[in-house]
């Protein structure tokens, strides 16, 4: 048989512990583009700088209506993504976006090459990735936290959050 097609594979094995995440986030209201409009460059801008552990950062479109964007990223491991997740300027996006969504909806689904998937839906009006499929519950307790939702406990890192003060009325929390 004679092919035109290059046909490439890669080798993963030097990243035992790679880690790949979705994320999205989709306009529920007009007033969410503004929303949207404020993180989609501090995202550019704090990936620009190479967080120690991202091996690489990818902008993707799902629709234009409703508006619909998101990034996908690959990351050494566990530890650094949620480091990172836990490290300015992220923690404070992902502080105000919990206490009001401003009008859009966030998820993300995570992928660990050694095992584990989780996912969260924050303000999603339609079912999308796994919670098309899979049985929908709180993101509390147990399932509160992505190292949690995994099953790698021992890479937990004290969330942005706490699930007390974000479901404490009027918490001032950091």
């Amino acid at each position: 048989m004679i092919t035109r097609v290059n046909r490439q594979t890669v080798d993963l094995s030097p990243y035992p512990d790679l880690v790949v995440v979705y994320l999205g986030m989709r306009v529920n209201r007009l007033f969410g583009l503004r929303t949207l409009m404020g993180y989609g460059p501090q995202i550019g801008r704090s990936v620009t700088g190479k967080p120690e552990g991202l091996l690489h950062h990818e902008s993707l479109m799902w629709s234009l209506f409703p508006m619909h964007v998101g990034i996908r990223q690959y990351w050494r491991d566990l530890p650094s993504l949620l480091s990172w997740a836990r490290s300015e300027p992220h923690r404070r996006w992902w502080r105000d976006f919990l206490r009001d969504s401003g009008g859009t909806g966030f998820w993300h689904e995570t992928y660990l090459l050694r095992g584990g998937m989780e996912a969260v839906y924050d303000d999603v009006p339609q079912r999308r990735g796994f919670a098309a499929f899979a049985p929908v519950q709180p993101a509390r307790g147990r399932m509160f936290g992505t190292a949690a939702r995994v099953g790698r406990t021992e890479d937990d890192i004290a969330p942005v959050l706490s699930e007390e003060d974000l479901y404490t009325t009027g918490s001032d929390a950091p």
